[in-house]
């Protein structure tokens, strides 16, 4: 009797210790995850996200990979969903045990698991969030050690559009239609709002809404009747697209502006191209940049997708590569060492412009403005931070 509680005391560790070792980075393989928007409300980003980290792990292993190792990279869906990216970046790093995350797109879901990251010592860079609270936390003001981006902060994305509205637009007036749902477009409505009042304009309407609602009717015929040189409605594409439509059908005229969260094909098919005429935003870059990064990137992801890549395919080629080449650095898999080389980048030579990280792990990089002309994307202007 002894002896068999003694095998089965055996056998019961020895198999704990083998599901300890479950998902651990195997000899010849390193494991990155990817926490994106896969379906849900913001679908196209995590698309798109996808593909462009992809492509980079792709070009990466073509070419030997790296510490000679080939890259594999393990998606998880976050369904759009905040509570969903906790769960998603949860199971990447303790189940999968990936070496580092492309975290998700939305700020929301990048703050839902950002103790995740910070208790498991795992490191987790958005490709564009852009609310700073992704990076410092508001609680304590220290920088999440873990947490990094590859994006430009709403301050800066904020301050470009008040100052392209005031300055190339020459607006005086102008509303805020913020989805209230949102850090992003709630932090973006703020940065906007203090740049634009500083620079002389008017602030005559605030109005909110809810992600996934509908109908925007009556708080657009509120708007109309503060008559706004522009409306500011920093959104993501699926409301902001209902919002232009039925905003274009009351008779509002005015410039619609936003930010990088417009950035989706699916915006001229819910608002109509004719709809999107004089209307801009704020992104990351554009494909009809001349720069031969932008040119090489572009033509290596038609080629393999059949589309031109937009802002967040080429943020999460670009967030995947600055953690290949931390790894490099790093001469090591080791999460921890991962973190510390990728706090170090600086001037890297990224698709989207030369990218350096500051002290609180954000990108000090440029931004381009949009303008959409019957339904198509078009390069309007480039600033400089």
């Amino acid at each position: 009797m002894q002896r068999t509680v003694c095998i089965f005391v055996a056998i019961a560790m020895f198999a704990v210790l083998l599901s300890g070792c479950g998902g651990q980075q195997s000899a010849d393989v390193i494991k990155l995850g990817a926490n994106l928007e896969m379906t849900g409300n913001n679908a196209t980003f995590g698309q798109s996200a996808s593909n462009g980290a992809k492509l980079a792990i792709k070009e990466v292993n073509a070419k030997g990979g790296v510490l000679g190792k080939q890259l594999s990279l393990v998606v998880a869906d976050n369904k759009s969903e905040a509570a969903e990216a906790a769960n998603a970046m949860q199971k990447l790093i303790t189940q999968d045990k990936v070496a580092a995350v492309i975290a998700p797109i939305a700020s929301s879901s990048v703050i839902a698991g950002a103790q995740v990251n910070m208790d498991n010592k795992v490191l987790a860079i958005s490709p564009t969030a852009s609310n700073p609270k992704v990076t410092v936390d508001p609680n304590t003001g220290k920088v999440r050690d873990y947490l990094f981006r590859a994006a430009f902060i709403d301050p800066f994305q904020g301050s470009v559009m008040a100052n392209f509205a005031t300055k190339t637009l020459t607006a005086k007036k102008a509303a805020l239609y913020i989805d209230n749902s949102s850090d992003y477009a709630k932090g973006l409505g703020q940065f906007f709002k203090e740049t634009f009042v500083k620079n002389g304009g008017t602030i005559v309407a605030e109005e909110a809404y809810l992600a996934k609602d509908t109908d925007f009717k009556a708080t657009l015929t509120k708007l109309k009747a503060a008559n706004p040189d522009v409306i500011f409605v920093p959104g993501y594409y699926q409301e902001v697209g209902m919002i232009i439509k039925q905003g274009r059908e009351l008779g509002l005229n005015a410039p619609f502006l936003g930010g990088d969260g417009w950035d989706s094909a699916k915006l001229p098919e819910i608002a109509g191209g004719q709809a999107l005429n004089n209307t801009y935003f704020a992104n990351h870059y554009s494909p009809d940049d001349n720069s031969p990064a932008i040119k090489s990137f572009v033509e290596a992801y038609k080629k393999e997708y059949g589309q031109t890549p937009d802002a967040f395919a080429a943020l999460a080629y670009d967030a995947t590569m600055m953690v290949i080449e931390s790894i490099k650095r790093a001469n090591s898999p080791d999460p921890v060492k991962i973190k510390d080389e990728l706090a170090k980048t600086k001037d890297y030579p990224a698709v989207s412009g030369i990218i350096t990280l500051n002290a609180t792990h954000d990108a000090v990089k440029s931004a381009v403005i949009i303008e959409m002309k019957d339904g198509k994307q078009t390069f309007k202007e480039k600033i400089n931070p």
